[in-house]
């Protein structure tokens, strides 16, 4: 009798324990997109870079690691910043969890500042761009990674907009999670390709 009790009670509890995956299962397919995409351009900057090491030293002394350090910082930091702003809304802390969400844009505006600041700077780069691999390559890779900046920022004001309406709680945070899964992609691919561009020689 009670062994028979207590089966379906392990099994509730084997599914409460088991993994699950947080977020929307489309927007895991777009991120896992979206990495072999990121890939794909990494191995061919690598590929490249091979072949015209010359050339690819001299476009990388051009680049300020400064901005690149700056910009992982922004990133990471907005990054944290996302995952705060989940595990308050899980706790029902809607309000803190807006003002951890208003943190990361102001992360992910900071990088658009320093990035747009950077491209200012790149007048004859983009001149040379036609007939120079490492300058096609170095704008293809970081202007893909601002696209998908931009379209976070753009995410998290929508749902930084829903949580302040009240539209989530800790039962309810799916979007949030979806939200945050996208951002920390963009943070991890910036992670990969600050020092793959600015950094190794």
């Amino acid at each position: 009798m009670t062994s028979h009790a207590a089966a379906p009670l392990l099994q509730e509890n084997d599914t409460h324990l088991a993994p699950q995956l947080r977020g929307d299962l489309a927007v895991w397919f777009v991120i896992l997109l979206e990495l072999l995409t990121f890939g794909i351009l990494f191995v061919a900057y690598a590929f490249v870079r091979n072949r015209e090491p010359a050339l690819f030293q001299a476009g990388q002394a051009t680049l300020d690691l400064h901005s690149g350090a700056a910009n992982t910082v922004l990133l990471i930091s907005g990054s944290w910043c996302v995952a705060r702003a989940v595990q308050a809304m899980r706790s029902d802390a809607a309000r803190t969890a807006a003002h951890w969400l208003l943190g990361a844009q102001l992360c992910g505006g900071g990088f658009v500042a320093v990035k747009l600041a950077e491209y200012a700077g790149k007048a004859q780069a983009w001149a040379d761009m036609g007939d120079n691999n490492f300058y096609m390559l170095y704008f293809m890779l970081t202007g893909f990674h601002f696209l998908h900046v931009v379209v976070g920022m753009l995410a998290l004001a929508y749902l930084w907009w829903r949580t302040r309406s009240g539209a989530y709680a800790s039962n309810n945070c799916h979007a949030l999670e979806t939200g945050a899964a996208f951002w920390h992609m963009v943070d991890l691919l910036w992670i990969v390709l600050f020092p793959l561009v600015y950094v190794l020689r």
